[in-house]
């Protein structure tokens, strides 16, 4: 394995990945399918599951949250506040359709299947939230983030993740025998205010920002170097708040959206085209199938898998029916994909033992599989729906 190499571990470690992630993608373009897929296969493939060649560790774990992070603040660069808090309304009743459907639809699956409560509760938990990277890849890439559907699916994500945060919060709370209500009023009122805050106010704040301190500063990329710092310390914030780094960093993006010039743009694109393949493959690098060798667990998976997709399409869709059957397709599609968060859920019950080995697995399993369901599914719903050119042209340019 890659680990035993000493010194050429890290190089070595991030050759095989880089490379395996990119030869992927481009067979599966060639098969006029998702490239992002043929990457999260490229993880499965060289991860224990197939080949033993790498193993989830520390350093890709950071490689592939800084792609995460580089991948929501490109977005946010091509979102504008102004357009995404038009749609607030409808993404909060997606989000919180999208988070009571699929926690009840895992909660109770898991005790129709005669587990314990704590681990039912576990399940629902890791099924609420959405893993909007690989929705906003896909959307990005084919230029359909000015369409109203792919506003609410941002917008939900975000709120989504919130929610997700009181859920896991409340569900690890109660299986240690104690829930602090004040506590968790707190943190969520926190999570509330920076999400609103740097929404509403972080646009016109940068606007005002931006041209004064690039006048002042002497960096050869003065703009890009407010940008990465405003990108790492939100990202800092909405961790040291409670939500994931990827929020923050999407809100930085989406501050700068009006501010920056396209120089900042391009050299992010560059840095996301480094990064993100280790992000899209971490995620099947942590798909393990020992867990799945009794063939009950097995038809487990798969009945969990189904109801994963099932809650969040029909939860997320029924949030946004108003809008026409179409929209209500292609925002129920657009949240199904739970990638690293269901996944960290998991850790966090598996680490305080209150799932199994194969419940872990079993998750883990619905994680990776509803990310790679995602891309080819958001094809199909957006199939007619005109790409923006000038979106189109950014992504080929990186």
């Amino acid at each position: 394995m890659v680990s035993t190499l000493g010194p050429a571990a890290i190089p070595l470690s991030m050759l095989v990945v880089f490379i395996s992630a990119k030869l992927m993608a481009e067979l599966f373009e060639r098969w006029n399918q998702p490239g992002i897929v043929g990457e999260i296969l490229a993880g499965v493939l060289i991860g224990p599951s197939v080949l033993g060649w790498l193993r989830p560790n520390e350093f890709l774990g950071a490689l592939s949250d800084l792609g995460a992070m580089f991948l929501l603040f490109r977005v946010g660069l091509e979102v504008k506040s102004s357009e995404l808090l038009k749609v607030g309304g409808t993404a909060a009743l997606v989000a919180v359709c999208g988070v009571i459907v699929p926690f009840v639809m895992g909660w109770a699956t898991l005790l129709l299947w005669g587990q314990g409560q704590n681990e039912a509760i576990f399940v629902g938990a890791a099924m609420v939230a959405t893993s909007v990277g690989i929705t906003a890849q896909v959307l990005s890439a084919k230029g359909l983030l000015h369409a109203v559907s792919s506003r609410i699916i941002l917008a939900a994500a975000v709120i989504d993740d919130v929610l997700g945060l009181l859920v896991l919060a409340v569900v690890s709370s109660v299986s240690r025998g104690k829930l602090d209500l004040l506590q968790l009023a707190i943190t969520g009122l926190m999570a509330v205010a920076f999400t609103m805050i740097v929404a509403r106010w972080g646009t016109p704040a940068m606007h005002r920002l931006m041209p004064s301190m690039e006048r002042r500063l002497r960096l050869a990329e003065p703009q890009f170097a407010i940008a990465m710092a405003l990108l790492f310390a939100l990202s800092a914030l909405a961790v040291w708040i409670g939500v994931a780094a990827i929020v923050g960093a999407f809100l930085a993006g989406m501050a700068l959206a009006e501010s920056t010039g396209p120089r900042v743009e391009h050299m992010s694109n560059g840095v996301a085209e480094l990064l993100v393949p280790f992000f899209l493959a971490g995620i099947g690098l942590n798909l393990e199938l020992t867990g799945l060798s009794d063939p009950r667990t097995v038809l487990l998976a798969l009945t969990i898998l189904v109801a994963a997709v099932v809650s969040k399409f029909v939860g997320c869709g029924l949030g946004a029916l108003r809008l026409g059957k179409a929209e209500a397709l292609r925002i129920g599609v657009g949240m199904i994909p739970r990638g690293e968060v269901g996944m960290v859920v998991a850790q966090i019950g598996l680490g305080l033992g209150i799932i199994q080995q194969n419940i872990y697995g079993v998750v883990v399993v619905m994680s990776v599989a509803t990310t790679m369901l995602a891309p080819p599914l958001l094809k199909i719903a957006y199939r007619g729906v005109q790409p923006r050119a000038d979106d189109e042209e950014c992504f080929r340019m990186q």
